[in-house]
């Protein structure tokens, strides 16, 4: 009983670090983010799209669109295969493709996100500026919106399918039965029993991956193209991560300018913990579900 109570108490203390830290981080960005907010309003810095920190100049707007932009051309990729993947995975692969698949996938989570641009570089660039592009009639470079939200599709698969295919596996075997022996094909059953019970679950995933996509850095930033313009599909921009990125190392002995980036990092903090917290809400609702 000592020993558990001594555990009980580690964990609690531990919890109450991490808490603390996440409470220290928030306050620390707010702090530093001050002389800016100071100097210029909430909506001139959202909404103005003007960025010239050299004459002071720090309108957020290109960087926020693009952030969306790229965030959003990975997601209208990545939800649909993610979704029919883990259904395959889950209710149809034989159970040796689904280990070696499952082993796959956790492999694709593991891999640095460099490696993830390094290939962009290599396959997607090439592909969107001498046959895409084309194809549609347009003329780029391949550093560009399309091609950040293409590797940042890639990138999360690996989260979104292991997710959706955890909510489908933790669904009663007796739901299945009971819809087949209505006569329903597996089909059937997966559309209209399987998705509709597993669709809390499944929206956190597709919730998590928006995080994800949405905090993505190194591999964006090598292949978006770095230009702080409203954003376009073929054209060359920026995403809020790229922008502390490019411009960390200039602009961090300047007073203004660094509460320029850090603001930026604060609204990626907020974004991205927002989501995550929806997340994990829709998560519980899916546990509560099924708790009965």
């Amino acid at each position: 009983m000592r020993k558990e109570a001594v555990s009980s108490r580690g964990m609690q203390a531990l919890a109450l670090g991490i808490s603390v830290l996440f409470l220290v981080m928030l306050l620390l960005l707010l702090a530093k983010s001050r002389p800016l907010l100071s100097g210029y309003s909430l909506t001139e810095v959202l909404l103005s799209s003007h960025w010239d920190p050299a004459r002071g100049q720090f309108g957020f707007a290109p960087v926020i669109l693009g952030t969306f932009y790229v965030t959003f051309i990975a997601m209208l990729i990545a939800v649909p295969v993610s979704l029919l993947c883990a259904v395959y995975l889950s209710e149809y692969a034989p159970g040796r493709v689904r280990r070696m698949f499952s082993s796959f996938i956790g492999v694709l989570a593991g891999i640095p996100s460099v490696v993830f641009g390094i290939c962009a570089l290599l396959v997607f660039v090439p592909l969107v500026a001498d046959y895409i592009g084309p194809w549609v009639g347009v003329e780029t470079t391949g550093l560009c919106i399309l091609t950040a939200g293409l590797i940042l599709a890639v990138m999360v698969f690996p989260i979104a399918i292991s997710l959706s295919y955890e909510s489908l596996q933790a669904l009663p075997i007796e739901l299945r039965e009971a819809s087949l022996s209505m006569g329903a094909t597996r089909w059937e059953t997966t559309r209209k029993v399987l998705f509709k019970a597993a669709g809390p679950g499944m929206l956190s995933a597709i919730l998590l991956g928006f995080g994800r996509a949405f905090g993505e850095t190194m591999a964006v930033a090598m292949v978006v193209g770095g230009k702080n313009q409203m954003p376009s599909l073929f054209a060359a921009g920026q995403t809020l991560p790229s922008l502390i990125v490019s411009s960390v190392g200039e602009m961090m002995s300047l007073p203004l300018e660094q509460s320029a980036l850090v603001f930026v990092a604060l609204f990626l903090f907020v974004v991205v913990t927002v989501f995550n917290l929806l997340a994990r809400w829709v998560e519980k609702r899916l546990q509560a579900r099924w708790k009965i």
